[in-house]
């Protein structure tokens, strides 16, 4: 993803080495445009691992920080995917597929400022007194993505250290909720400008792989990625960079005990694939959601996140059917596990564990926590890998 920036701009050794051993001297970033040919790209293909994955919604980098649009951007001339590589508006093809094989919210994300615009470049030098840039590339661009695309979710980023006054966040923002053929259903995130980011904004996402650990009072959003190092394709990825699908149950059960939406990002590649890789871990949430969704979809906070004195415990609730989730990443090899949390109640709480049919024994520990009996499985009887779910229902 900032590999013109690494390259161009901060000159860093690696980068500079790779492209004058690989390259014809006097190879420009421009001349990566015809190399970007998606050959491969199958959007029904797309939306179909979406689907498999359990997410709810999808958000497309329609542009990044080069200013290359993913559609045909009459302000972007001869920098789009429409006009030069491609040759084939992929954000209306994966708007089509999405919303044509999966019930997904479709998102796109966009980048106010480019690193080498030169209309940027010109009024950062004027301190952003001047608004050039904004007022001819940026926002007549979001404009046009929510006229022509209509999507549910816009993922601003990228506010190149300008105020939300440079780039009209709040006019374009009053247009979307208040004129705009999204207005009913669209939300937006918190990077509108200097300033703005973890303070204003329909969920705050505060940092890029933000994961606090503990309650938030406002919506927030946990971004990050599978491959550890890059928000792009790395040719070069070692497996170790890749994370595991333990860890990415972990990091979603944390997040949404502590009230977030995990969005986790893969990077295609220039033929239009999604990785095996990406396509495997995927699918292994998917499977996972299966079996523990009812612990994630539609739950809330409940009045602690993690469990205090077993590790690894992490809690949800579910308020139409007043459950409690226990979602516990490690069994424990003496088959008891203790909760010091929930307060249970003679006669009247019940534990189950999800994707098993009989109920679980358990015991109180006085005034607070107790300690269930988990059943005896063999490898096929478990109901999933990777973390499991408990059900309490009638405690406080």
């Amino acid at each position: 993803m900032c590999f013109w920036w690494y390259w161009q701009k901060e000159k860093r050794v690696p980068y500079v080495k790779f492209m004058e051993a690989n390259y014809p001297p006097g190879f420009s970033y421009e001349d990566f445009g015809p190399l970007f040919t998606a050959e491969f790209f199958d959007s029904n293909q797309w939306a179909d691992i979406l689907k498999a994955s359990g997410a709810k919604y999808v958000v497309l980098t329609s542009k990044h920080h080069e200013g290359f649009t993913l559609w045909g951007s009459k302000y972007s001339w001869n920098w789009n995917a429409v006009d030069v590589g491609p040759k084939r508006d992929l954000v209306a093809e994966l708007a089509t597929s999405v919303r044509n094989r999966t019930d997904l919210h479709f998102g796109l994300y966009h980048s106010l400022f480019e690193w080498f615009n030169p209309l940027f470049l010109e009024d950062a030098s004027n301190v952003f007194k001047t608004r050039k840039f904004p007022t001819s590339k940026s926002l007549p661009e979001l404009y046009e993505l929510v006229t022509k695309y209509q999507p549910e979710i816009i993922w601003s980023d990228g506010d190149g250290n300008a105020p939300d006054t440079y780039w009209n966040s709040t006019g374009f923002l009053a247009w979307l909720y208040n004129d705009s053929p999204v207005r009913d259903t669209v939300v937006t995130n918190d990077r509108w400008g200097v300033g703005s980011i973890c303070t204003h904004g329909g969920f705050y996402t505060c940092s890029d792989r933000y994961n606090p650990g503990h309650l938030l009072p406002h919506k927030w959003e946990n971004c990050m990625t599978i491959d550890k190092k890059s928000w792009g394709y790395r040719r070069n990825a070692q497996l170790d960079d890749y994370l595991t699908i333990e860890d990415l149950v972990k990091q979603l059960v944390e997040t949404v005990s502590c009230g977030g939406n995990l969005l986790m990002n893969i990077g295609p590649t220039h033929d239009g694939r999604i990785a095996v890789i990406f396509e495997e871990r995927l699918r292994q949430m998917g499977a996972w959601l299966k079996v523990n969704g009812e612990a994630i979809y539609g739950t809330k906070p409940w009045r602690v996140q993690n469990d205090t004195v077993t590790p690894e415990v992490w809690y949800t609730f579910s308020p139409k059917e007043g459950k409690v989730n226990a979602i516990f990443l490690n069994w424990p090899a003496s088959g008891m596990l203790e909760l010091s949390e929930p307060q249970a109640k003679f006669g009247e709480t019940q534990v189950k564990l999800v994707g098993y049919e009989e109920p679980l024994k358990w015991v109180a520990l006085g005034e607070k926590g107790i300690v269930i009996a988990l059943p005896q499985l063999t490898p096929q009887q478990f109901p999933c890998q990777w973390g499991w779910t408990l059900q309490l229902t009638d405690v406080n």
